[in-house]
């Protein structure tokens, strides 16, 4: 699924979220919440007693009103505060413009007896709590305390207020309900105010109707505020996590749609075959498509004979290039293909395998030529099983027995097979006979006690098989280029002409050699070729 062409997985839902979070926190906090934001702190409310019992304290239980000793008598501090960054003015307050009291604040069970405005932060505060007339002080209309349904009211003006302007009063209650000692409840700021956001639509202007905020001392957020923070730490972590636990490859910077069809080496079909997936998965969206199935790669040769003949079925003439065709080999072609254009990709790790039930693990370089020499029969003669050795080979045209007969038989041929059907090999006997595909290669030494074939390394899982050391080296791409190890071979990519800058096949051999598709075949134990010292030469140094 996509919106405005942004294909909507999990990792780009966290990255939008992620974006969401802040700007929205943001608009609620400094744009809604904190336009004009009047606020209030219950700095203190506490019954007049004094649990150390101190003779001097006295004063304080025994506090009266009017003669008369108050019951349970308590203080309160309450501060009134403009927590916003624009200026409160009486008109701000949603009350009727007839009533003078902006707040109220409601003290269950409790009568307010007294109550002074103990701090201001501006001077000019005053005049919205008291008045001079004819030489007398007296308390403004909207300013005083009353007795309502049961809880003592202090009634508190619309004070003009800038921002972080505050004001204090300090009051002294006594208990008028509840049980004798029982905790009073909680007191009641009742008071709402307008934003002051003038704008078209209902949901921003119920946005601006803000109640009366409880805030606190050095606080820098309001509760919603600090919750988007907590949802956006919590979208930063997931997506972290995502990054590092479960990361995702990004896709080619040039993906191209089309169909391309790939031929060539057995040896390399894994390594080629994972990179062709993963890159269809990325370009999907361009309508990449890799095709491939289980006669896409026979062998080197036949991959090559397979793009001749595309590109001359398609009339490619001159300068020009096909586009679709893509063909690897183990080694340069040997074959007459001019219009066949080569490039390095890797070089691949190659290795002997035996059957386990040949109980041979290493063999010197020489022991490998005398065996394929047909000078060494048996396995016992080298210290293994007393079994024949079934010698399993490629047909002529593979890349991987070419391989083995330049870097490790010195040039010379392996002996030609006797049979096709490798079941036909007499089993008291040295015999040779000829598979076709890699896969069937590692089946049949599988399955033959004795028996004796060769492979690309990473293509090597069977338990049944063991990768022969050759000359007490393993095969490993470190013994390649260290020199120790002689097995492997350069893995090419052919082209009929150059094809196409814009083309699939371009965008392909870019992926393989520049991008992410070189991470794959590396993970197949091959070295790309752009990480060589002479990349167009592509050998171990």
């Amino acid at each position: 699924m996509g919106v405005f062409g942004v294909e909507l997985d999990f990792n780009n839902v966290v990255a939008i979220v992620s974006v969401a979070i802040p700007v929205l926190a943001f608009f609620w906090e400094f744009v809604v919440i904190r336009r004009k934001r009047l606020g209030y702190r219950l700095q203190m409310d506490t019954l007049a007693t004094d649990t150390a019992h101190a003779p001097s304290a006295e004063v304080l239980a025994r506090m009266e009103d009017a003669g008369r000793e108050l019951v349970e008598p308590s203080f309160v501090l309450v501060r009134i505060e403009n927590a916003g960054w624009r200026e409160i003015v009486p008109g701000d307050y949603l009350t009727p413009p007839d009533d003078k009291t902006g707040i109220r604040v409601l003290f269950r069970d409790r009568r307010v007896v007294g109550m002074a405005v103990t701090e201001l932060s501006q001077p000019t505060l005053r005049r919205f709590f008291v008045t001079t007339q004819e030489g007398r002080t007296r308390e403004t209309e909207g300013f005083g305390i009353d007795w309502e349904d049961g809880a003592g009211v202090i009634r508190l003006p619309k004070v003009t207020l800038n921002p972080g302007a505050h004001y204090k009063v300090l009051a002294v209650l006594e208990r008028r309900g509840g049980g004798e000692h029982a905790p009073f409840p909680e007191p009641e700021f009742q008071a709402a105010m307008t934003g002051d956001l003038d704008h078209s639509f209902a949901w921003v202007r119920w946005l601006a109707r803000l109640k009366l905020a409880h805030t606190e001392s050095h606080t820098f957020a309001s509760r919603p505020a600090l919750g988007g923070m907590a949802l956006l730490a919590v979208a930063v972590l997931v997506q972290a996590s995502l990054t590092l636990f479960w990361p995702t490859k990004p896709a080619p910077l040039d993906c191209v749609g089309g169909t391309l069809h790939l031929s060539g080496s057995t040896a390399f079909a894994p390594a080629v075959t994972a990179a062709a997936q993963e890159y269809t998965k990325l370009c999907h969206a361009k309508g990449a498509d890799i095709p491939i199935g289980d006669g896409t790669f026979q062998s080197s040769t036949d991959g090559l004979n397979t793009l001749q003949q595309a590109g001359d079925a398609a009339g490619i003439k001159g300068n020009a290039g096909l586009g679709d065709h893509l063909t690897f080999t183990d080694g340069p072609t040997e074959g007459h293909h001019p219009q066949l254009l080569p490039r390095p990709v890797v070089y691949s790790l190659f290795t002997l395998v035996v059957n386990q039930d040949a109980h041979v693990r290493t063999l010197s370089l020489q022991q490998v030529r005398d065996i394929y020499a047909g000078k060494i029969r048996k396995w016992s003669e080298v210290g293994g099983a007393d079994k024949p050795v079934h010698l399993i080979n490629r047909h002529v045209g593979s890349g991987t027995r070419g391989a083995l007969e330049q870097r490790v038989l010195a040039g010379r041929s392996v002996p030609q097979g006797a049979t096709g059907d490798c079941t036909g090999l007499a089993p008291d006997r040295y015999g040779v006979c000829e598979v076709s595909t890699t896969d069937s290669m590692l089946q049949t030494v599988s399955a033959q006690p004795g028996a004796l074939g060769y492979s690309e390394a990473a293509s090597v899982t069977s338990a049944d098989l063991v990768k022969l050391e050759i000359g007490g080296m393993p095969p490993t791409i470190e013994g390649v280029e260290h020199g120790t190890y002689p097995y492997w071979q350069t893995e090419y990519a052919y082209t009929y002409g150059e094809p196409p800058a814009g083309s699939i096949a371009a965008a392909f051999l870019r992926y393989l050699t520049d991008q992410g598709g070189k991470d794959i075949l590396r993970e197949y134990g091959n070295r790309p070729c752009s990480e060589t010292r002479y990349p167009l030469v592509c050998t171990p140094t």
